[in-house]
Parts: C-alpha cells; structure tokens; sequence
C-alpha cells in the first residue's frame, strides 16, 4: 500500500475567485452539468474529506446534504479536538453516514493521510471548505485539483476565497486539461513533487484505477503529452475493448497525429514487448507512431510473457525513462495478480 492516497481537490469559484459569497446561505457556484460530474468524481474515490465548518454551513442546504451523504464511497469529517461537539450536534442523524475524525488541535494533515492509508483509502476526494484546500495545496500534500470556474463575479471583500498560509510547496501547478461543462469552464492541474514527469506518471497511474477487472490481465494507464505540454490522449487497459493494452487505446483514440513524433507517453507499466493477446506490441505502436520517449513506473513482472519493453524500446531508438519511486503506486492496484503468483 504507498504511503499516503492520491489527493484529489475539488472546489468551485466565481471568476473573481471566490467559494461562496457572504450570504448565510450556502451559493452553489456549479450549474447541473458540473454538480453530475462531481458525483461521478466522487463515484470514483475512497473516502471523500471535508472540514467541520462545511458540514456546518451546509446543513440548511437538503440538496447539498442529499449529494455528499449518498451511499458511496467513505464519508471521513475531519475537525480539531476543540470543534467535536460541535460538528457532531450539526451531523446529527447524518452521523450514520460518515465518519467524524479528531484530527488534533490544530489539525493535522499528515496525520489524515496516514489514517486514510490505514484504512485502505488510495484515491481521496478533499472538498472543503477554504482553510482545509488551501493548508493541502500549501503543504505539498495535493496530487490533482479540479477547479471550476463559475461564469459570474461576486466582488465582495467579505466573501471567502481560499485561504492560502503560503505559496504552493511544488511550484507551479501543471494544466492537464480545459474542458466546459455546461456554462462552467474545468480546469485539471496536476501538482506534487518532481515535476511535470512525475506528475503525469502519477495520472497515468490513477487512470488504471479504471480498468474494469482482469485476473489474466495487468490493469494500466497512459498518458500521451504534446511537446509544449498539452495532453494528446489517454487510455486505460481494456477501455474499449476486453484485450485492450493502455497504450495502444491511447492512441487508436488519437489517431495519426504530427504532434507525436516530439510527444512522451507515460505508463503505468512499462510497455509490452510481447503479448499473447494480439499481434502487435505496444512497443510495436509506440515505434510505429514514432513517439521519441516513453517515462514508466514499474517494470513488468514475468507473469504472462517474458517481453523486455524498455530494452526493445531503447534498441529502437526510443528515450525510455523510469521512476521507480512511483512503481509501488502501480504495483498496488495489481496486487491480486502479484500476490496469487507468489503464493
């Protein structure tokens, strides 16, 4: 199991920056389309984290209760010692349906982590309010924020923002998609420690989360990024079809494009140098589409073939980089194949 979930952060603001307007009444800044793609976003988590004073706030509002409490993944409410009392008097008949945590005073984030990584969390959805998103992006502690953006200003001194101790701990962010979603445009930044490589490794990573299940069959995820950083195209094994590679969905999706004789694909998993399933390796499409660098994770097991990806791709020219620091991340999510060779 690693060391901590992947953090996920979800919020929305105005254009001008703002959770919420000054009101005591909760605004909700997402239209339709965005809230249904929240609850698919929550769909795909573990455990879903909010701070005391959100639950509070929230508790006059039945279709925002209705959202978070539905039946899913773990609803965790994290609070200092001093603040118990109070949010378990606001959950009130909600307290069924989540967990209400002492998380010390003040709060702890590394402590939250750890205690989520104990209770088998690997993927976390932090929600709110301000003071826990911002202590997250200030402390290095955020893999991924998902930002929508609101079509409209509030402009009001009083009104709260992110509450920010300090900087970002890794630097600039790194914009992984723009999309709109009804009249809300997203906004997918990938953040943590190493830079933009280790970023999108850990993206490609979570994307293999998504595989549908296979006990013959790794479960992988790839991410194809243009030169100047614009993402191509992703893939997870077995998307479309049930023999699907992540790298060859990838780019089928994609098609012939210029853009990737200068792109990178990162992978879950080192790209096959056989298979049995198909003819063609994904060494074979990554040479043939002519990308010039490959960046994985985890070296793959001699399971079900005995390919030697990386060498294959080094021989063909083919700049192979790896970062085994992420390897366990992706070996976690195939654990049921590793652990049944072993035994």
């Amino acid at each position: 199991m690693p060391s901590r979930p992947y953090v996920l952060l979800s919020c929305a603001t105005s254009a001008d920056g703002y959770l919420d307007d000054a009101t005591p009444r909760r605004l909700i800044l997402s239209g339709p389309a965005d809230l249904d793609r929240v609850d698919e976003v929550r769909a795909g988590c573990d455990a879903i984290l909010v701070g005391a004073r959100t639950v509070r706030t929230a508790t006059g509002d039945l279709d925002l209760q209705a959202r978070f409490f539905a039946p899913g993944a773990l609803r965790l409410v994290y609070c200092a010692t001093s603040a118990l009392a109070v949010a378990r008097a606001r959950l009130g008949h909600r307290g069924d349906s989540a967990v209400l945590i002492d998380a010390g005073d003040p709060l702890s984030f590394d402590f939250m982590l750890s205690d989520l990584a104990e209770r088998g969390v690997a993927r976390a959805l932090v929600e709110g309010g301000g003071h826990i998103l911002g202590e997250f992006l200030a402390a290095g502690l955020a893999d991924e924020l998902n930002l929508a953006v609101a079509p409209f200003f509030i402009a009001d001194p009083a009104a709260p923002r992110l509450d920010l101790p300090g900087p970002g701990a890794d630097g600039p962010m790194t914009l992984a998609e723009t999309c709109r979603v009804g009249e809300v445009a997203l906004l997918r930044y990938l953040l943590g420690p190493g830079g933009p490589d280790h970023r999108f490794l850990r993206w490609a990573v979570e994307l293999s989360r998504r595989c549908p299940p296979s006990n013959s069959a790794f479960s992988v995820g790839a991410v194809v990024v243009a030169e100047d950083g614009e993402v191509l195209t992703t893939g997870f094994s077995r998307e479309q079809e049930d023999h699907d590679h992540a790298e060859e969905v990838a780019l089928r999706k994609l098609g012939p494009d210029p853009r990737l004789r200068h792109a990178t694909i990162y992978s879950s998993l080192v790209p096959c140098g056989a298979r049995a399933s198909r003819p063609v390796t994904c060494v074979g499409h990554i040479v043939a589409a002519g990308i010039p660098r490959v960046v994985f994770a985890w070296r793959e097991p001699r399971l079900f073939t005995d390919g030697e990806g990386a060498e294959q791709l080094r021989a063909a020219g083919v700049s192979v980089t790896e970062l085994p620091d992420l390897a366990e991340r992706a070996r976690s999510i195939n654990v049921h194949l590793t652990d049944a060779s072993s035994s």
